[in-house]
């Protein structure tokens, strides 16, 4: 079953951000966009590049009122030790998500059971707390923060504009689809 329009299961976890430890649940993604965005592990080699990236679009997102939650079964503490020795995650000012049981990452479908570890997996949520976009990658494929920041501008753009849709490539202020019979066959 898709993941799609379902809401997010009930989470409670601690992160490292900016500088803390701090308690994070599901109910602090309701009432705004969110991204969930997992990865394998800390202080390995493509996770450090996803994450730079996500922390240099990061102020992006935050003008959209969305607000990035990176996730992977390392404690909270290993997120600040790397967080410490790294100068690409030393940029990061989102939360940092430890999930040492691999509970949000189950509820999610992304764990590799064997390893223990997490797969590349972006969620997009809703302020109702509904997934609205979920891409899962396998482990050598890096992610691209600002296709993820456009798909979050489409899906903002769709929720606020019923009856329109964002074709490929759609980019803020340029033509949508209204679907009807009229367009059947016609693009």
């Amino acid at each position: 079953m898709s993941l799609i329009n379902s809401v997010i299961k009930p989470f409670k976890t601690t992160a490292y951000h900016n500088g803390k430890f701090v308690p994070v649940s599901d109910e602090d993604l309701k009432g705004k966009w969110s991204i969930v965005f997992f990865y394998p592990a800390d202080f390995t080699f493509v996770c450090p590049t996803e994450l730079g990236d996500l922390a240099d679009v990061y102020p992006e997102f935050q003008a959209l009122g969305v607000e990035c939650y990176s996730v992977s079964t390392d404690t909270h503490f290993t997120h600040k030790a790397w967080h410490d020795a790294s100068d690409t995650i030393k940029k990061i000012k989102y939360p940092m998500l430890g999930d040492p049981t691999g509970a949000i990452t189950r509820n999610f479908d992304v764990m590799i059971e064997e390893e223990g570890l997490a797969l590349r997996g972006t969620f997009v949520i809703n302020p109702e707390g509904e997934i609205k976009v979920a891409e899962i990658h396998d482990l050598g494929i890096g992610r691209d923060a600002l296709e993820l920041l456009r798909k979050v501008q489409a899906a903002q753009y769709v929720a606020s504009h019923p009856g329109e849709v964002c074709p490929a490539k759609w980019t803020p202020g340029e033509a949508t689809l209204a679907p009807s019979l009229d367009l059947v066959g016609k693009i």
